[in-house]
């Protein structure tokens, strides 16, 4: 009997999957956008770049920009009632204009 894998991207076969016409790096406009701090922005992970990815379960959640660290940001949000600070870097992030969850 096997082991199940327990592993950091495990159950997100449906989230980590881009559509077939968004395959592909992507944009450079996406890539050189310049963050505010407290900026709202979207979590929505890329699955083409790993590097600098958040855990799924961040996926679709409003955070607020607190900061930046190299080339990536610090992110505000919340996880039930704890408030968690995030690295994420910018290919995992969008504008937002949405409250936060």
């Amino acid at each position: 009997m096997v082991k199940r894998s327990h592993g950091y991207r495990v159950g997100s076969r449906k989230m980590m999957t881009k559509k077939v016409r968004e395959r592909g790096l992507p944009s450079l406009g996406k890539l050189l956008r310049i963050y505010e701090e407290d900026e709202r922005v979207d979590i929505i992970i890329d699955p083409s770049i790993h590097g600098g990815q958040p855990h799924r379960r961040y996926h679709g959640r409003v955070g607020i920009i607190r900061g930046r660290r190299g080339h990536s940001y610090e992110v505000e949000t919340t996880l039930g009632k704890k408030v968690k600070l995030l690295i994420i870097r910018p290919e995992h992030l969008r504008p937002s204009g949405g409250q936060p969850k």
